[in-house]
């Protein structure tokens, strides 16, 4: 429903308003800031500077998942990602793990993170729901169909909304099974993953479908394609990744405005603006403050 207040997960904050993740790649191919943040102390210096901006949680990946991306092995993702999330957990920073590899999520919870944010829905790796459970953590769940050097070959749907909500309750099933807690689940419907820019328009315009999973909804549009495709100049060249903050910002807005619980972006400061503008608007003319 229209300014539906955001569910919760267990174990995370409850600010009554969508949580707001910062992006933090620590890889050297992700599709707008591979490379800069490599390193370990320029990962933790960004990780200190999203949270200052008002990031809730810091979401630490080591794979980039841009189409046509190349996977890291199991020991570069570890060495990428496990020293950032212990220097930020030790910190006091909330940090997520993005991952498809149960291992690099169980090292990343041992090193502190609080949930893991899995793209694949445990479609990628078989072990990963049955790790999750056991450790206990938070988890989002993704719509997922392919590794990111073949999903866009598996962009066709019938009604794209009901075949993502079909698909992820198939990965929430096997979550069950699994023994993850249904409280700290979410899920995600996977804008930009095996899906054209008109797919990605017509998930978002049925966010509100989602909610009938009955889980927390997660939005990740910040900097997509299908952003720098509606941006597009009069010759038709896409807008490059680091002018879409504005859209993503607009995206953010409707998405909490539609019950988002929590919003993904590389821009923090922006996004946490338009997440307490459309807190504010749902709330009504009567609300405190008026």
């Amino acid at each position: 429903m229209f300014g539906h207040p955001p569910r919760s997960v267990a174990g995370l904050p409850r600010p009554g308003r969508a949580l707001v993740m910062g992006v933090l790649n620590v890889t050297p191919d992700s599709f707008s800031d591979g490379g800069r943040y490599l390193e370990p102390d320029k990962a933790v210096a960004h990780g200190r500077e999203l949270v200052a901006e008002g990031a809730d949680l810091v979401d630490v990946g080591g794979e980039s998942t841009r189409p046509g991306a190349r996977r890291p092995s199991v020991e570069e993702e570890l060495a990428r990602v496990v020293p950032v999330v212990e220097a930020l957990v030790a910190e006091g920073v909330l940090v997520s793990v993005d991952t498809m590899r149960a291992t690099v999520a169980e090292r990343a919870v041992d090193a502190g993170a609080v949930l893991v944010n899995d793209v694949s829905g445990g479609r990628a790796d078989p072990d990963m729901l049955d790790t999750v459970a056991r450790l206990g953590t938070a988890y989002v769940l993704m719509h997922w169909r392919a590794h990111s050097n073949e999903m866009q070959q598996h962009a066709t749907y019938g009604d794209v909304v009901d075949d993502v909500m079909r698909e992820l309750r198939e990965q929430l099933d096997a979550a069950d099974r699994a023994g993850l807690d249904p409280a700290r689940g979410a899920v995600d419907p996977g804008i930009g993953f095996s899906k054209t820019a008109d797919q990605n328009w017509d998930v978002l315009a049925g966010m509100e479908r989602l909610h009938a999973l009955g889980r927390p909804v997660l939005i990740a549009t910040s900097r997509k394609r299908f952003l720098g495709a509606l941006l597009a100049d009069a010759h038709g060249e896409p807008r490059p990744p680091g002018l879409r903050e504005d859209a993503t910002t607009a995206t953010s807005a409707l998405a909490a405005l539609a019950g988002a619980w929590c919003v993904r972006t590389h821009s923090v400061r922006a996004t946490l603006d338009a997440v307490l503008v459309a807190q504010r608007w749902a709330a009504g003319a009567g609300g405190a403050g008026a």
